[in-house]
């Protein structure tokens, strides 16, 4: 698995590394056949009162690429929106994996009962 973690108008620090990498170990945990992970965080600024932290993410499954981004005040919060996102996409996703490749034996007829 490959991680990029880069900053539009923004200076990545360690522990803000640190941070976006503990996150997506929760991402690991549930889903392990993750080929790439691209983070961006960046700074908006449509107006100067309008200050709006930005982060998204672009990760490569096989077959699948699934892109989520965040929006907030606050960069942290930002992320952890970010993470709560793709959790549940990435959950979706297993799920249809897993009910798709189980498909074919649902569907079966039963061996036992027709003998």
């Amino acid at each position: 698995m490959n991680l990029t973690i880069s900053g539009h108008h923004l200076e990545l620090t360690p522990a803000i590394r640190d941070y976006v990498e503990n996150k997506l170990e929760r991402i690991i945990r549930h889903f392990d056949h993750v080929i790439d992970i691209a983070v961006i965080l960046g700074v908006e600024k449509p107006s100067e009162k309008d200050k709006r932290q930005r982060a998204e993410v672009n990760l490569r499954l096989r077959g699948n690429v699934i892109h989520v981004e965040s929006f907030a005040e606050d960069l942290y919060a930002a992320i952890d929106t970010l993470i709560d996102k793709l959790d549940r996409q990435v959950l979706k996703y297993k799920t249809k994996i897993q009910d798709h490749q189980h498909e074919t034996f649902k569907r079966m007829p039963d061996v036992s009962a027709s003998a």
